[in-house]
């Protein structure tokens, strides 16, 4: 039994290591044919080289991709709203539908659009900044998982302050054709204009009314100063029992101001739905096939005229037997 399977075992490497000596026997026959048949063809090799180098020359020159960078903030909640108008975009773009493109956004070139996203500008201070349930929300969160997932996680994400807004073109633009129409397209909502215009004026009426609080305790701080020189001019005693709660007026009216501050600057952000921080034009793209077409051509043309010289090779192998049966 132990020779039968010694004998079969070295018959199956014997098998193996002939048909590997006739693979490469088939490899080394295939790369002679490659390299005879671009040396019989290298005239018209090298002219399709030179050919497909200077179209792909010319196409990197006359199709450049820049980036235009938009930083925005999405107020009244309209986080997904602006994700669905983005996405929404992107899908027109991939199904060419210039109409919508042109009539519906107002971009006077939206051929030369490629692509656009948007992503969080992750800040988690801005995030947790006097928010004391976000903090606590990550702390929960990173307690099942890493903290860079959590804080990449799209549900958290979604909720930063600021997002850009990535818009790729053939070629460059400028603010008028794409920046202003695409803002005016991202603000029609009428849900959220409605939502925009009550948000604003709750904001506007809070700022009128801590004013007036702090005048107040103003008034009562300027009240409680006179007395005290009125005392100090009589060489009058004054006890002050703790209870007087002037610490709490006083710590009361440094959180308004605080309060007020923000206000103010909600103010400037809550003009519009989604809100243009600021924008960067026409960054000159690397990636994709910006600038290797001169490189991509010649490879193409090349591999084209193979195939065309290998099709013609078997039809004229194919009629050739076609002949000799009809015969």
């Amino acid at each position: 039994m132990n020779l039968n399977a010694h004998s079969d075992s070295e018959i199956d490497v014997f098998q193996i290591t002939s048909k590997l000596k006739k693979g490469f026997g088939r490899l080394n026959t295939l790369l002679f044919y490659c390299i005879q048949f671009f040396l019989n063809q290298r005239k018209v090799v090298l002219v399709l080289l030179i050919i497909g180098f200077g179209l792909g020359l010319f196409l990197d020159k006359n199709n450049k991709l820049y980036t235009t960078e938009i930083t925005v903030i999405p107020n009244f909640g309209s986080v997904d709203y602006l994700y669905a108008k983005i996405n929404l975009i992107q899908s027109k773009i991939n199904a060419g539908d210039i109409v919508f493109l042109q009539n519906e956004i107002g971009l006077s070139q939206p051929e030369d659009l490629i692509k656009i996203e948007i992503k969080p500008i992750a800040d988690v201070y801005k995030f947790i900044e006097d928010k004391e349930r976000n903090f606590e929300l990550i702390k929960l969160m990173a307690e099942v998982g890493e903290v860079k997932k959590v804080l990449e996680d799209n549900i958290t994400s979604k909720n930063y302050t600021y997002h850009t807004i990535a818009v790729v073109t053939n070629g460059t633009t400028s603010e008028k054709k794409l920046i202003t129409p695409l803002l005016n397209y991202l603000n029609q909502s009428e849900y959220f204009t409605a939502i925009q215009k009550v948000g604003l004026a709750n904001l506007k009426q809070d700022i009128t009314q801590n004013d007036t609080i702090i005048q107040q305790i103003n008034g009562v701080l300027n009240g409680f100063t006179a007395n005290v020189k009125s005392a100090l001019k009589n060489d009058k005693l004054m006890y002050y029992n703790e209870n007087t709660q002037l610490n709490d007026i006083i710590k009361t009216k440094q959180e308004l101001l605080y309060i007020q501050g923000l206000n103010r600057l909600k103010l400037i952000n809550f003009q519009k739905t989604i809100r243009e921080v600021t924008f960067t034009l026409n960054s000159d793209t690397s990636k994709s096939v910006n600038g290797v077409m001169k490189f991509v051509l010649p490879v193409l043309l090349v591999l084209l005229f193979v195939f065309i010289h290998l099709f013609i090779r078997f039809y004229q192998k194919q009629l050739a037997k076609s002949k000799v049966i009809a015969s």
